[in-house]
This record gives C-alpha cells, structure tokens and sequence, in this order.
C-alpha cells in the first residue's frame, strides 16, 4: 500500500512528538494531568500503554484520554488491543510484530492510524508490504521503559533502516532533550517518549524543551 507526499506529510505533522504512557511513572499527578501538561507543551500524539489493566478499565481510561484530546486534535493510539481502541473511538493502533496483523487491523479499521513496531531490517524489509500509516523504530538506545526491548539499534542502525522506505519514522527508546537532535539528524521523522515526560516534574516544560531541540 502506498502513500501518497500528501498523507506522509500528514502522519509527520501529527507523531512529531509521540507521548506513550506509563501510568505508574505518571504517579500521584495522574495520567490525564500529565498528558494534558505534555499536550500544552507541544505533544502531537498520544499513545496509551497499559500491560495491567483488565479490558473494561482500559477502555474506560481510553474513552477519558480521547475526551481529552479531541478539542485539540490530537489523535490516540491505543497499543496492540484493537478491541479497546474500536470500544473508545480511538484514532489508531500500534501493533508489535506479535500482535494483530497490520491487514487486520486495517479491515477493522479502515480510516485509522496504524503505527507498526520494527526493530531489525528484516523486519523493515517485510513490513514494506503491509497497510501502516508509520514505523516506529525501537529502541534506538537502552530503556528500561520497555522489560521486553531489543538490543539497542543506535543511530546507525536507525540511518540503515531510513534508506529503506519513504514511511514516516518515529523512533524510540532512550530519547532524551540530549540526544533528539541527533535522532531527528539520523533520519527520524518523529519520536516517541516515556520517561522524558511522564517522569518529568513539569511535562508541558519538558514537551517544549524536547520540541526546542529537536528543531535543532
């Protein structure tokens, strides 16, 4: 499936600044209060992470955020469950390589957003074929937002996978105000971070001063 410069700019615009979240890192402030600071800040996209949630909460979060973020147009993911992303109105999906299908996901959601997961260039090489909007490359550097991430790629390992399609890129693992420069420079078309807002004392100060940097 291919895209036309049109949708491409589009998809670049929007996960330029990808929040995934992590509640626990969120704290006592919550986890809308702090994607609302980080959407004050300049967060384009929100992706919602949950590994512990049973369905019926996760879906009650997702409708939540998408409340939140629909006066400021700011789409939500929802990671790997489809089911909870169709029950909430979500805007799309990331999926990982053992999740649903990209083509599945895409017949049940037709006019969704759908980020795919790549960490190797086999990977990269397979995923050409499929119905994705963009990739998100990972990790670029060690986390420990992620127990299950594979080996670091580097900035390296992210240029090599550049040179293979013209899809958006969104890199993640490990990015920080002091190393997103060098990820956008390496070829990245957006990042996605954890830590670096979810853990930051003032999130709608850390969004601006990412978005700063990376303008660098």
């Amino acid at each position: 499936m291919a895209e036309s410069p049109l949708a491409i700019a589009r998809a670049d615009a929007r996960l330029r600044l990808h929040l995934v979240t992590d509640a626990a890192q969120c704290g006592e402030r919550g986890l809308l209060a702090v994607v609302q600071s980080a959407v004050r800040g300049g967060v384009t996209c929100v992706q919602l992470r949950e590994k512990s949630l049973d369905t019926r909460a996760f879906v009650e979060r997702a409708r939540a955020l998408k409340a939140l973020l629909s006066p400021w147009r700011i789409p939500l993911l929802v990671n790997d469950r489809v089911d909870v992303a169709l029950a909430a109105g979500a805007d799309g999906v990331h999926v990982g390589q053992s999740d649903m299908a990209p083509q599945d996901v895409r017949r049940l959601m037709p006019g969704a957003l759908i980020g795919l997961s790549i960490e190797s260039w086999q990977q990269m090489r397979e995923a050409e074929q499929a119905p994705v909007d963009y990739y998100g490359i990972s990790p670029v550097f060690a986390t420990s937002s992620k127990a299950d991430a594979a080996p670091a790629l580097g900035l390296a390992g992210l240029q090599q996978l550049r040179l293979m399609t013209a899809r958006p890129l969104v890199a993640i693992g490990g990015i920080q105000a002091g190393n997103v420069a060098a990820v956008m420079a390496a070829g990245a078309d957006g990042v996605a971070v954890v830590s670096a807002l979810c853990a930051a004392a003032d999130p709608a100060a850390a969004a601006r001063h990412l978005r700063a940097c990376m303008a660098v």
